[in-house]
């Protein structure tokens, strides 16, 4: 069964806004919007708007060496690496390139750098970009492995996040925010509204998608 995925008249530049209303669990909380960036992150010229509007929350004092790509944002975090080194920050950014990485994931769930990704992160001004953030949680958890790892983590960017101002400190900019969705709701599994209410779950959603049930 497929959402449906409907597009608000939400814009930001040439970046719309697409959800999907109901009942959805996630590996942290239980949420009544399912915020769909699929082709945000898959789409190149979606992916090169979604950089364009990133790049300007970030003063020409910010400087990046490498963007830390989480929930499949490479190509997005590439666009933006090309964004970040065109005019205005070419001067911040010296060198004139910035790394494009992902972390790995453990059997534990635990962020890792393997040896030969170390010198990305150790040592180096590090930006954080995901699609979505609505707990914060993974969030703090990515600023703790790159600390441990030796970066400094200088900013959190996101399509959509419900966190408006910092995570551990670290200002977090997002496209699309809790004023576009001001009815966007998160709740504890053992707390959700919607399912005291009797409301079945519509689908379980995380950084790949979406399975409707």
């Amino acid at each position: 069964m497929e959402l449906n995925i409907m597009k608000l008249p939400i814009e930001k530049g040439n970046v719309a806004l697409k959800v999907a209303v109901g009942h959805f669990a996630t590996n942290h909380s239980h949420v009544n919007y399912y915020v769909d960036v699929t082709t945000m992150k898959a789409r190149l010229n979606e992916a090169q708007a979604v950089a364009k509007e990133l790049v300007t929350k970030y003063v020409s004092t910010t400087i990046v060496d490498t963007i830390l790509c989480l929930e499949g944002t490479e190509v997005i975090g590439a666009c933006l690496a090309r964004e970040l080194t065109d005019a205005g920050f070419v001067s911040i950014n010296a060198h004139k390139t910035i790394y494009v990485t992902v972390p790995e994931s453990n059997s534990g769930g635990q962020l890792i750098f393997r040896d030969n990704i170390q010198p990305m992160i150790k040592g180096k001004h590090v930006l954080i970009l995901m699609a979505a953030i609505a707990t914060g949680k993974t969030v703090a958890r990515s600023i703790e492995c790159v600390e441990y790892y030796g970066g400094n983590v200088v900013g959190v960017s996101a399509i959509f996040s419900t966190v408006d101002e910092s995570v551990e400190g670290i200002p977090v900019n997002a496209l699309f925010g809790m004023g576009d969705l001001p009815d966007y709701a998160t709740h504890s599994p053992h707390n959700c509204p919607l399912c005291k209410s009797g409301r079945k779950i519509d689908a379980l959603i995380n950084s790949y998608g979406y399975s409707a049930l």
